[in-house]
């Protein structure tokens, strides 16, 4: 029986046009949408590339520029720019600190329109901690970009509906379920059989779509191929998470307008609220303090330090006598900025640290709450593997907050004791590496997608049971 159903209902789908249909569709849309991620991908390399340049350039100048001071030659800058001085390289050539894209970027946009994929900390002006994000497009932000994980969390299942909604239901209305039911098999077991052999085709109709789409944005299978099985692996569960869900309503529901309508319901409760419902949720229990009172009061213990600079490098001083043997005496602006820096910093830190703990709250909140929707779920899994999550970002301020520290401590010796900054001393500068985040939940987020079908099959037999002894299957 097996095999006969699945020789009929390639014929049927072959005849009804829906694979042909769903191939165009899918091909269409998943292509755009690999497009259009590696076209954020590319101006992101771009823009990374041009600031290196750019420094790079600097650079030579800066050299350039030592070498003339060190053979006596006159120079046409002004004084305040002559790189001799440590502070002057320290703020006026700083590094790039860059987040690459990952083999996987160009999937999924995640936190990537919200935050800046590069920086160049500076001894001068705002923490790192608090300056992080860029502005975006507001009309960007309300919709979203069409990535290849918009498809396939939000269009992918509507297609699966279309595909399946009316499976059993087109049976009973045009009369053949009862010559079905003369043969020697369950219902249940028909409608499963069916469903299997239409998500089989399906799914290798959508990964083959996908492997084409990696193909055509230079995605190299040989060194990323665990990332593309968990990639596939992720999106062939989440398909049978939606075969499922059409199985149990094709078996419970009844007519295929009602089918349609209850699909699309769950749709809409499952992709939409439920993810809506819960990031509100996280928003209204957590709150977040307002950033624009965190700055004002920062601003306010900036001005009170700038005030009483003297005492506060008295103090410092005081802390560092290695800097105070060392000095003339005659201590420039530099010196009592970098003093004041450190009592700033420890005035914000409670500011800043509330600040980070409401946010670290409202992610654990949502970790705690994803396994309530497969689309959250699948969401925070592609974020994770492209390297656009909230936890990647928060990696990479981490990580340029520590460079930043590492660049100022650099230069604060040669400040407090009077060292003049030569062509020589370049190479010693710190340059930044920057390592990606770490996602090892995939097995765990397979693991978990894998139980929403099982369970829905479950309950599917429990309730055809109950229907079959009641005589309401055959209708």
């Amino acid at each position: 029986m097996l095999s006969y159903n699945f020789k009929y209902e390639l014929k049927t789908l072959i005849r009804s046009k829906w694979i042909q249909a769903l191939s165009g569709i899918l091909l269409v849309v998943m292509l755009f949408a690999g497009f259009n991620g590696k076209q954020k991908v590319d101006k992101r390399h771009y823009d990374i590339q041009k600031v290196k340049e750019q420094v790079a350039e600097d650079d030579r100048e800066m050299i350039s520029l030592l070498d003339s001071v060190a053979q006596g030659h006159k120079i046409s800058v002004s004084p305040w720019r002559i790189p001799t001085s440590p502070m002057v390289v320290a703020n006026y050539y700083p590094r790039v600190v860059s987040m690459s894209p990952q083999a996987l970027t160009f999937t999924a946009v995640g936190q990537s329109d919200l935050f800046t994929h590069y920086v160049q900390p500076k001894v001068y002006g705002d923490d790192f901690s608090l300056n992080y994000t860029e502005m975006s497009s507001p009309v960007q932000l309300l919709f979203g970009s069409f990535d290849l994980s918009f498809v396939i969390i939000y269009l992918l299942p509507l297609l699966i509906i279309a595909f399946t909604y009316n499976i059993l239901s087109n049976e009973k209305e045009s009369g053949s379920l009862k010559i079905l039911a003369s043969q020697p098999m369950s219902i249940y077991i028909w409608l499963l059989q069916k469903l299997l052999l239409r998500f089989f085709w399906l799914a290798i109709i959508t990964l083959f779509i996908i492997t084409l789409t990696f193909l055509l944005n230079d995605f190299s299978f040989t060194d990323n191929l665990g990332s593309f099985l968990s990639f596939a692996g992720l999106v062939t569960v989440y398909m049978l998470f939606w075969f499922s869900v059409s199985f149990i309503v094709n078996l419970l529901v009844g007519s295929s307008a009602k089918n349609a309508i209850s699909l699309l319901g769950l749709w809409v409760l499952i992709v939409l609220m439920l993810p809506a419902i819960v990031s509100q949720l996280g928003n209204t229990i957590y709150p977040v303090p307002s950033r624009t009172k965190m700055i004002n009061e920062i601003r306010t213990i900036k001005a009170e330090a700038k005030k009483q600079q003297d005492k506060i490098l008295d103090n410092y001083l005081r802390d560092h006598p290695e800097y105070a043997t060392n000095n003339s005496g005659n201590y420039s602006f530099w010196h009592k900025y970098i003093a004041s820096q450190k009592l700033v910093k420890d005035k914000i830190a409670p500011l800043v640290a509330d600040y980070d703990l409401q946010l670290e709250k409202q992610q654990q909140w949502i970790q705690q709450w994803q396994y309530i929707s497969p689309s959250i779920i699948l969401q925070q899994s592609f974020n994770q593997l492209a390297g656009t999550s909230t936890a990647s970002y928060e990696d990479f301020r981490k990580q340029v907050i520590g460079f930043s520290e590492k660049w100022k401590e650099h230069f604060i010796p040669m400040l407090y004791k009077d060292k003049t900054f030569k062509s020589s001393l370049v190479k010693e500068l710190p340059t930044f590496s920057y390592t990606p985040y770490r996602y090892d939940k995939g097995g765990q987020h397979l693991f978990i997608l894998l139980i929403f079908p099982i369970l829905i099959g479950a309950i599917g037999w429990y309730f055809f049971n109950n229907k079959l002894k009641k005589g309401s299957v055959i209708t």
